[in-house]
């Protein structure tokens, strides 16, 4: 996967009803190679995921799907474990929020740019990190099954209005 080619965060000319669309299309392509039904649950949670393109907490959209209707905390992880298992989202563990995977066609570790200030992220997928990661490791003795790189920082855009204020 070419890195550069992801190294962007969200533009002002985004044409974001256009990604959404998209994303849902890979996710049902996803579900059916696998085999997994994408239920009316399971893409209502996918489509709350991918609406800001920011990370999401669980309790945030568990709120949301409450003013669709009826839905508990337990259904609410459930939808969201499973995108997770099928690579259709990442867990940012230090926001405890969930966003959408880019690429969820191939299997890969994501590494995060993530803005402190606006929450905004870019997802990473470089070939040299993920080999750092597994050679020390390996050198350590110690067998990775999976990780998740996260850095915070300022975006382009936030340090823009930082350097104007």
């Amino acid at each position: 996967m070419n890195a550069h080619k992801n190294l962007q965060f969200i533009s002002d000319d985004h044409d974001h009803q256009s990604c959404i669309a998209s994303a849902l299309e890979n996710a049902e392509k996803v579900c059916q190679r696998r085999g997994q039904r994408f239920t009316a649950l399971r893409r209502r949670v996918f489509e709350l995921v991918w609406q800001q393109h920011k990370p999401i907490g669980a309790y945030e959209v568990l709120e949301k799907l409450q003013q669709d209707g009826r839905a508990a905390p337990p259904t609410v992880y459930r939808a969201l474990d499973f995108l997770l298992e099928l690579g259709l989202v990442h867990r940012i563990a230090s926001l405890n929020a969930y966003v959408g995977c880019i690429h969820p066609e191939s299997p890969h570790d994501g590494q995060f740019l993530i803005c402190k200030s606006c929450r905004s992220y870019a997802e990473l997928d470089v070939a040299s990190v993920n080999m750092a990661i597994e050679k020390s490791a390996r050198e350590s003795g110690f067998e990775v099954h999976q990780h998740t790189v996260e850095i915070m920082g300022l975006c382009p855009r936030c340090q823009a209005e930082k350097e104007e204020s």
